[in-house]
């Protein structure tokens, strides 16, 4: 289907829904065949953090957009109890029962996703009287760290909640999003990548706070700079990397502190995040393992430097938030060890271009994605400039995109 994936990108580029249903309809048609049934379309976006990395799960603030890269969901209810599903770039059809109790199975790859979704909805009591058949198509980066797993989540909970009347609203839809990843697919992720997926608006980024999901939408005024994706193209998934393993030292770092400062007859802290200097110089004085200590330094530093940078934003100071931007990628690769060499050479060498105000690692890291934020003017002698350097030290190449901010998981 490469011929199909290719003009479906192009359509879907160009922003024109309409044209971009019809073609949908046209392949899930040659798939599935005719039926009087209704074909229903929905997509949702792609995300990048601006600032405020491995800090979701640990109650801290976070400062996240959604991009215009997105995916695609045609999807049909049938008269039996089948699940069929499909993708246009990587094609191959997967079939279940609606009535099946699923667990995840590693031969089912991307279905696990979707599978764990009706799972939860199940455990939740919604009730599925038929199955049906879905199509996906995708412009987003597979595995590059814009969270395209949690788009997919974010969609096709979109669009089970419109074909079956479940009622699911947007925060509904990124909280299922998550008890996915951490009872079907064991990864123990915070909220954010499905909230701003669920909740994103064009033109904004959000201030979230992941302890209590109060939240604002924040102007996102670039002018003349654009941010631009620079994805290493090093392949790793969420629940194989050292993802969980911070979760867990985050967590040891906070009973340990927690501790110190019943001793001290302190109030206990209810997240990494609510920690301060002080608390912080306690914890470093209990601790033998000071790399426990530096992952609970970066939550306490990542978390100031959100608030620092919206505060730039309001003040449409770029240059403050590209220096934030520095220094989280800074934290991240020092005190919270998630960049590696691969990420550490897209920073350094976007920071070496004209006209490249900050770069930092977005996402989960071992891999993924860094974004640079930078004049209009000079992202393609940044592309060209990084992806030489990048290329010829690591091996194979990087790729970039520039992107634009988008709405968030609904209906196309």
């Amino acid at each position: 289907m490469e011929t199909d994936f290719t003009e479906l990108k192009e359509v879907a580029l160009n922003s024109c829904p309409q044209s971009l249903k019809c073609k949908l309809a046209e392949r899930f048609i040659n798939l599935y065949g005719k039926s009087s049934k209704e074909i229903q379309f929905f997509q949702a976006p792609a995300r990048i953090n601006i600032i405020g990395e491995h800090i979701d799960y640990n109650g801290g603030l976070v400062f996240p957009a959604a991009i215009d890269k997105c995916i695609y969901l045609a999807i049909r209810l049938r008269d039996d109890s089948t699940i069929n599903y499909d993708d246009i770039r990587f094609p191959g059809r997967f079939s279940f029962d609606i009535t099946e109790n699923f667990v995840y199975k590693k031969e089912n790859g991307y279905c696990n996703y979707l599978n764990g979704i009706i799972t939860i909805l199940k455990s939740r009591g919604h009730e599925f009287p038929c199955g049906f058949d879905a199509l996906f198509f995708s412009c987003i980066p597979d595995g590059g760290g814009v969270s395209s797993s949690s788009a997919m989540e974010c969609c096709f909970t979109a669009g089970l909640s419109k074909v079956y009347a479940l009622g699911i609203d947007s925060i509904q839809n990124a909280k299922i999003g998550q008890e996915t990843e951490h009872r079907f697919m064991n990864v123990q992720c915070g909220i954010m990548d499905q909230f701003i997926i669920a909740m994103g608006r064009k033109d904004h980024a959000i201030l979230l706070d992941c302890a209590t999901l109060d939240y604002r939408y924040v102007p996102l005024k670039l002018g003349d700079y654009r941010f631009v994706v620079m994805n290493t193209n090093k392949k790793r998934q969420l629940s194989d990397s050292k993802y969980n393993e911070r979760v867990a030292e985050c967590k040891q770092g906070l009973e340990t502190l927690n501790q110190q400062l019943e001793k001290h007859g302190i109030q206990k802290l209810s997240n990494p995040c609510s920690a301060t200097e002080q608390h912080l110089e306690i914890l470093r004085q209990a601790l033998d393992n000071q790399t426990i200590y530096r992952r609970l330094r970066h939550c306490i530093t990542e978390n100031r430097r959100v608030n620092l940078a919206v505060q730039a934003m309001g003040k449409e100071d770029l240059v403050q938030l590209g220096k934030l931007m520095n220094e989280s990628h800074q934290s991240l690769r020092d005190d919270y060890e998630t960049t590696g060499i691969e990420l550490d050479t897209l920073h350094e060498q976007a920071n070496n271009v004209d006209g490249c105000l900050g770069a930092r690692v977005t996402g989960a890291g071992f891999g993924g994605c860094a974004i640079a934020l930078v004049h209009k003017d000079k992202c393609a002698v940044l592309m060209e400039n990084v992806g030489k350097v990048y290329r010829e030290k690591i091996g194979y190449n990087a790729t970039f995109f520039e992107c634009t901010t988008g709405n968030g998981a609904g209906i196309l």
